[in-house]
């Protein structure tokens, strides 16, 4: 793990002359400086762009980059990405005498595309909400709802990166088996229990070698930055296929992915100490630092929202319906997921995405996905304009907010991550 970086970058009174970046509730000021890829309408590559504001910085227009390969600057050294970040301060801030040669390299961020923020060659989907696990084993298992690995391992799926979604996008309710509790064989149909899963994703940058594992105190020089996730699970698929091997096709069909990466260093000014209940056992010692416990955890502050069809017509931005921290629903770290994902020799390579798993607080309110959250659709919440949802219907939206805020620090957040759900494309085509 690198050490504790606070420096000039994330002071709190640093102002840029972007001045939409001034905006105190706003999520992306100076001390932020995230990473995405954008592009002009008509245009089909991407750009490495960086935002400020309501506005998104061309790298390499503005001459700090001479590429448009955000795989290939994720794998920049500790060093040279806090000398980048440097380098796009200097030239944003307040005052700045680079500010001539910067403000052609702006585009407004609602004037272009976004796309995935990088090219994910792998993805791996952890389970780290120990709330969430919690909960979904209570469900199905009351007298042992958590299994005897969860506290020594941090579980895992590879999943699939073809069907990883930016932002905005919309998909087709997923179709599959599934098979009632009293009926004799399954049958295939749309998913009637389709659910959304609060999480962060977690993006790798500089690779390891196979055969090679990253230390712990080194986990963390091997990320690069966090983004907003949800995991689409359809609830009905995914409890007749995850004996014995896990999810599959529940999983599989989309998931999606906020634009903006929030860098390590930006995150700095809120860490916090990494510590476990009392009684609960200690890490092994390859999961295990002195500088995970003392910062290895990491304040974000989410919600979910719900925006139904009817809400958007209607102009209604859609109800909060639950909201939790990264830091407290989490029972590994970010680092401690490198460490145990390359223990075995396992090779990660920039852009793989490691999803958290659904973030849920301990109480009802901060559950991270319906399931918790209605009770597996027994009690379903009742929204603002009187509709009830158990589970996702076609036309609902679900928007995922993020952001960190501290004494001291500057606030920043991570934009948004909105997906749609649309009917199933079977049930269309018939």
């Amino acid at each position: 793990m690198s050490t504790p970086r606070i420096d000039a970058t994330h002071a709190a009174d640093l102002r840029s002359w972007v001045e939409s970046a001034n905006d105190p509730a706003g999520d992306f000021p100076i001390q932020n400086l995230p990473f995405g890829r954008f592009r002009a309408p008509g245009e089909a590559a991407w750009r490495i762009g960086v935002a400020i504001g309501d506005q998104v910085l061309d790298l390499r227009a503005a001459g700090l980059v001479d590429h448009a390969d955000m795989n290939r600057l994720m794998q920049a050294t500790p060093p040279e990405r806090r000398a980048l970040r440097q380098a796009l301060c200097d030239g944003l801030r307040q005052g700045s005498a680079q500010r001539a040669a910067f403000a052609p390299a702006l585009v407004p961020q609602s004037a272009v595309e976004m796309g995935l923020p990088c090219e994910v060659g792998d993805y791996t989907d952890f389970y780290v909400g120990i709330h969430h696990a919690t909960e979904i084993g209570r469900q199905f298992r009351p007298d042992h709802p958590l299994l005897p690995n969860y506290k020594w391992v941090p579980i895992g799926y590879h999943g699939r990166a073809s069907t990883l979604q930016a932002s905005g996008s919309s998909f087709h309710r997923p179709m599959g088996q599934a098979k009632a509790p009293d009926a004799a064989q399954p049958v295939l149909a749309p998913s009637a229990r389709l659910d959304i899963e609060l999480e962060l994703g977690i993006f790798v940058g500089q690779p390891n070698a196979q055969g090679v594992p990253v230390r712990m105190q080194d986990a963390e020089q091997h990320l690069f930055g966090i983004t907003l996730f949800n995991d689409w699970s359809a609830r009905d698929i995914q409890g007749w296929e995850y004996q014995p091997l896990g999810p599959f096709l529940s999983k599989n069909f989309a998931s999606t992915v906020s634009p903006w990466m929030v860098t390590m260093e930006a995150l700095e000014p809120f860490r916090r100490p990494f510590a476990r209940a009392a009684g609960e056992p200690d890490p092994l010692p390859y999961l295990d630092c002195a500088d995970n416990r003392a910062r290895g955890a990491i304040g974000i502050q989410m919600e979910v929202v719900l925006q139904t069809a009817r809400m958007a017509r209607e102009g209604h931005a859609g109800d909060v319906i639950s909201r939790s921290n990264f830091a407290e629903a989490a029972y590994w770290t970010a680092a401690q997921l490198v460490a145990h994902h390359t223990v075995n020799g396992c090779a990660l390579r920039a852009g793989d995405l490691f999803g958290s798993g659904t973030l849920s607080g301990p109480t009802r309110e901060q559950s991270g996905s319906l399931l918790e959250l209605t009770t597996g659709g027994k009690h379903p919440i009742t929204l603002s304009n009187g509709e009830r949802r158990g589970f996702l219907e076609d036309g609902d939206t679900i928007v995922l907010r993020a952001y960190c805020e501290r004494e001291g620090a500057r606030r920043i957040g991570f934009g948004e991550c909105r997906g749609t759900v649309l009917p199933c494309f079977q049930a269309e085509a018939a």
